[in-house]
């Protein structure tokens, strides 16, 4: 394998989707609470600094997994870039200095687009709330005090793909914050979280194995199942209770088109047998989320159209 698809297989191209979700959801919003009005400059600049971020996070999860030696025989899921012997440790280091340069490089810019015609006080907001999303990428998995081998990976995928993710970019592109954006941020951080659940379910014998003490862990098989159902079902409730908030058009429910795609999901949860049958319900639940956001967005869309 070459050194170019060996960079992109430790990429994980297939997780962006999921982290692109959180900022179509809160620029649609966005969109909408200005009456059409968007900067596409920073919608783009969002976009690109989520991606590098998600880069850096699937970086540096490589890194500190294989380091701890989590990423051994026994793990089931695929094998990651360092543990296959594609990139070694040193290269792989070397990527997440790049990452870490290329993620300041597109914040900065950013917060400059955003804000060069604001207060100051946003700006140092946003940019230490940058620094923190950088820590949380890489703290994940690397170091000793590696928050992903304490159980606390959920709090933090809902907090940055949920809140930090749409009302980030939600505040980035409308220069306000409405207290019923956090609905639609909790959908997207619950459907994230159950992402990393079916990873960790996957994973939990492996993991309990190399000391990382996940929430799947600590919950055992059948609970973690039942908090991954709470997840998704209580993600569509907040994104219909937004809907009930602010209201405009029965469209800002088109979303719901996705119900059967949820639905069969948790039946496949429910029904697995061999953990290894985890694996493929990622990538399904991950895309079953862009489509969501994509169809939230156009509902948010096509019901400021019929107002105007």
């Amino acid at each position: 394998m070459s050194k170019a698809k060996a960079w992109l297989y430790a990429f994980r191209l297939r997780t962006l989707p999921l982290a692109f979700s959180s900022i179509i959801t809160g620029a649609s919003i966005a969109y909408v609470h200005r009456l059409g009005h968007l900067n596409w400059a920073v919608f783009g600049l969002c976009l690109l600094t989520t991606l590098l971020l998600q880069v850096l996070s699937n970086l540096a999860n490589d890194y500190g997994d294989s380091e701890k030696g989590t990423d051994n025989d026994e793990r089931i899921g695929p094998k990651r870039a360092v543990q296959a012997g594609m990139l070694s440790f040193n290269e792989i280091k070397r990527g997440i200095i790049v990452c870490v340069v290329l993620c300041l490089v597109a914040g900065i810019g950013l917060i400059y687009e955003a804000f060069k015609d604001v207060s100051i006080n946003s700006s140092i907001f946003f940019f230490v709330l940058g620094l923190g999303a950088i820590a949380a990428a890489i703290k994940y998995t690397v170091g000793k005090s590696a928050y992903g081998y304490r159980g606390m990976g959920d709090v933090f995928v809902l907090l940055f793909f949920g809140f930090v993710g749409v009302c980030g970019s939600y505040y980035l592109m409308a220069q306000q914050l409405r207290w019923e954006v956090l609905l639609p941020a909790f959908t997207i951080g619950a459907f994230a979280s159950g992402v990393l659940n079916l990873n960790n379910m996957r994973d939990m014998e492996s993991d309990a194995k190399a000391g990382k003490i996940t929430l799947v862990v600590r919950l055992g098989l059948e609970k973690a199942r039942n908090y991954h159902r709470l997840l998704i079902i209580l993600g569509f409730v907040a994104a219909v209770a937004y809907v009930i908030a602010d209201f405009k058009s029965s469209m800002q429910l088109l979303f719901i088109i996705t119900t059967p795609l949820f639905r069969k999901h948790l039946v496949a949860v429910r029904n697995v047998e061999n953990r290894r049958d985890f694996d493929p319900l990622l990538k399904q639940l991950a895309i079953s989320t862009f489509i969501f956001s994509i169809l939230f967005a156009l509902g948010q869309i096509i019901g400021l159209a019929e107002l105007v």
